[in-house]
């Protein structure tokens, strides 16, 4: 029998609106199609697909999707911030060390495998998110009792998987950044998932849903498949 591995992680962030990165020229147009796998995803939406192509690049060229887009975002975030009396808590500080640590995991991060969507996996994650949603809470386990290894397992059983969840932002890219930077969570376990090779993770199912609470909640899950 086939050993599972499931990581979960949970991270809730503050809102921010939509965001467009300005640095996209820096990539050419044939990796930027490399990274959209999930061009064709029809049960995807814009926001969600993003997340894919995002996930995608910083595995394909990890330092520069650093000099990139997450620059880019940690901008626009902290200019939105600035209307907030708690500024200095809810900046992204450049000196800040999980900051400085994704620098240097990035460093070492070049032409992993892409991820590719799934159509059966991203129905799990929004039955999830909707479930967090209608019920107003944040967790791996379904109100129901159910952990994420049992969600997916239901639809792939017997693989090696994995859950990450976010909370209040509803662009693929903020998502995406916030997950790598990982603030607050010393074993940087989103951070972990995105970059992971040991597991063969390659198949992701993806679902953004309003939360009550939070706003908008991210579902990404994970299992590793042959392709």
């Amino acid at each position: 029998m086939k050993s599972t591995l499931t990581f979960i992680c949970l991270l809730i962030f503050f809102n921010t609106s939509g965001l467009k990165a300005q640095n996209a020229g820096m990539w050419t147009k044939e990796e930027l199609k490399m990274a959209n796998t999930a061009g064709n995803a029809s049960y995807l939406t814009g926001e969600e697909k993003d997340i894919v192509i995002y996930m995608n690049l910083v595995r394909m060229d990890g330092e520069r999707f650093f000099n990139t887009f997450l620059q880019d975002f940690i901008d626009d975030h902290n200019q939105k911030m600035k209307q907030y009396s708690n500024y200095d808590r809810l900046k992204i500080s450049r000196n800040d060390s999980y900051y400085r640590s994704l620098e240097r995991d990035l460093k070492n991060i070049k032409l992993l495998p892409v991820f590719w969507p799934d159509e059966a996996l991203s129905w799990v994650a929004k039955q999830h998110a909707k479930d967090m949603n209608k019920n107003n809470y944040a967790a791996h386990n379904s109100k129901d009792g159910r952990t994420a290894i049992q969600r997916i397992a239901k639809m792939y059983p017997k693989k090696s998987s994995g859950e990450n969840l976010s909370f209040g932002f509803s662009s693929g890219l903020a998502n995406v950044c916030m997950l790598l930077i990982d603030k607050g969570v010393p074993d940087l376990g989103h951070r972990k998932m995105i970059l992971n090779t040991s597991y063969q993770l390659n198949t992701v199912g993806i679902s953004i849903q309003p939360h009550k609470t939070y706003r908008y909640c991210a579902v990404i899950d994970f299992v590793a498949l042959p392709h």
